[in-house]
């Protein structure tokens, strides 16, 4: 086993971390429902459609983590307050991230926010991606977060690479995935999606 596979904080061990040899990095993957925290040298990845990942940080201190999530919104319902009913979700993968950051050292006042995801991909729920972004802006407001960049919306599902040292997030937008994975993934919530990286922009936040 690679030496940098060591280190999982605690509650972590069961994430999937393979070592990328083109990016000469281990890397955590994580799936819909599930988040990840690091104080190590390695990227976090997880590939969204109309799902958001938030990237929560404390770069001083070298450590951050990712969610992956999705509202369970009806068609046509807006999200008018991050702690209302149809918003529980997104709350608790919000809270366990932040509360895991800080409790291995993070300090609150240096947390920095980023948000991706939200595309309209999955055609049966149209408004599922957008009532995911106005939760997430919902609770960065509310929860007075500093929010320093973002990504959301569009046609497209998008795979990012976080590094929780430095707070840099690479995403590619995968405009040439013309299978429904992603779309499955979402609406049953269950596979690890197989789709091979896209040669893509990859644009940096």
């Amino acid at each position: 086993m690679h030496a940098q596979f060591k280190g999982v904080l605690p509650g972590f061990e069961h994430i999937k971390r393979y070592w990328d040899s083109g990016r000469e990095s281990v890397v955590a993957k994580i799936l819909p429902g599930e988040f990840y925290v690091s104080k190590n040298n390695e990227l976090i990845s997880t590939v969204l459609g109309s799902c958001i990942a938030a990237c929560v940080y404390d770069e001083k201190l070298g450590i951050g983590g990712v969610n992956h999530f999705m509202l369970p919104v009806k068609k046509g319902e807006h999200v008018e307050g991050a702690h209302s009913l149809s918003g529980r979700y997104g709350n608790w993968a919000m809270e366990y991230l932040i509360n895991e950051v800080l409790k291995n050292g993070g300090s609150r006042k240096n947390l920095k926010i980023k948000l991706f995801g939200g595309g309209r991909i999955i055609s049966a729920m149209t408004d599922i991606g957008l009532g995911n972004i106005s939760f997430a802006n919902a609770y960065i407001k509310e929860e007075a977060l500093n929010l320093v960049a973002h990504d959301m919306g569009g046609p497209w599902p998008r795979k990012i690479f976080f590094h929780p040292h430095t707070g840099k997030v690479h995403v590619k937008k995968l405009k040439n995935l013309h299978n429904n994975t992603i779309e499955k993934r979402e609406v049953k919530y269950l596979q690890n999606l197989q789709q091979q990286d896209k040669k893509t922009d990859i644009e940096l936040f």
